[in-house]
């Protein structure tokens, strides 16, 4: 009769650990998919996130072909930030995109490892270039951005990586 009682225990906390464990797997895959669900909110509402390779390959070739000193060196070359041209419209499609991407990390809607190995060292190098450009479409502290946020996570993902080479 004893071990009649051992197996009924014993196969009651077996089931009470399967009920458990599917539980916990359960609201594991809830907050998946609510995470899931926010990053294609945030994909439709930001049309920036959807612009072509092209595009974006032109707006990078342009703003690494920009060559000024400071704010004040970029307007006497280039003109004005928010003037439409080809060099300021291809700061803000660069600008907007990683505005988004910063906004997807911040969430920890997208893994820092995976940005940093598709722009890691591009966007540190683009970011530190347009700097003052920056600060000028930027209402409030250039370091409370998304994209600032974006810059420093990469920094210290690069220096990380320094320090083990």
């Amino acid at each position: 009769m004893l071990a009649l009682v051992d197996v009924q225990t014993i196969s009651i906390v077996f089931a009470s650990t399967g009920v458990l464990v599917a539980a916990i797997y359960y609201v594991h895959q809830i907050r998946h998919q609510t995470k899931i669900r926010q990053t294609d909110l945030l994909v439709r509402l930001a049309p920036w996130l959807n612009i072509s390779s092209s595009e974006m390959q032109t707006a990078l070739v342009k703003i690494m072909n920009l060559d000024f000193k400071d704010y004040d060196d970029f307007v006497e070359k280039y003109g004005p930030p928010l003037a439409e041209k080809p060099e300021q419209m291809a700061i803000v499609t660069f600008g907007n995109y990683f505005e988004a991407v910063g906004a997807l990390l911040k969430r920890k809607l997208l893994d820092l490892d995976l940005v940093w190995d598709y722009w890691g060292e591009t966007y540190i190098t683009l970011f530190e270039k347009l700097k003052p450009i920056f600060s000028y479409y930027i209402i409030g502290e250039l370091e409370e951005t998304e994209g600032a946020f974006l810059y420093h996570e990469l920094k210290k993902r690069e220096q990380k990586l320094q320090s083990k080479a």
